[in-house]
């Protein structure tokens, strides 16, 4: 069986507003965070992030299980919907540096999401028939996620 290889298509650029507490126990916390807009950008597509829709989070024993939904919209128009799961993980010394402001590489935590998209508009339908994988980091008060289609 061959290796997969993956093949650069675009980043999104979402920007959020601040998070919302749901709570939900002593071992866990569940978060809500809105998405406010933002930017697709790449040589397979562009186009902007639709306010509305937002990112789901649980936390345990340090790792967050991630669920975001929302809204793209293709620079020819066509609306894209998204639901991209993954886990975030990071050290209490990196979280503090975060919260500081201080820069954090990408390698001192764990962002990894695994985007999955439906649309019917037939220039974009090969988002709906591939495996998609995605980079995330926070940046500038915005969750960029390079994703890379699975071939």
């Amino acid at each position: 069986m061959s290796e997969p290889r993956l093949e650069y298509a675009f980043e999104i650029r979402v920007d959020v507003d601040p998070y919302l507490r749901i709570g939900r126990g002593v071992d866990e916390e569940l978060t809500f965070t809105p998405v406010a807009g933002g930017t697709v950008d790449g040589p397979l597509l562009t186009g902007v992030v639709l306010a509305g829709g937002g990112d789901w989070a649980v936390e345990r024993a340090g790792t967050a299980q991630l669920e975001a939904r929302y809204l793209l919209r293709a620079e020819d128009g066509a609306v894209i919907d998204i639901l991209n799961r993954g886990y975030y993980r990071a050290s209490a010394e990196v979280e503090e540096r975060i919260a500081a402001g201080e820069a954090v590489a990408e390698g001192e935590y764990y962002f990894r999401t695994a985007p999955v998209f439906q649309t019917d508009a037939p220039a974009h339908r090969w988002l709906a028939e591939h495996q998609f994988l995605g980079l995330a980091r926070d940046e500038d008060g915005q969750v960029r996620i390079r994703v890379f289609v699975v071939r």
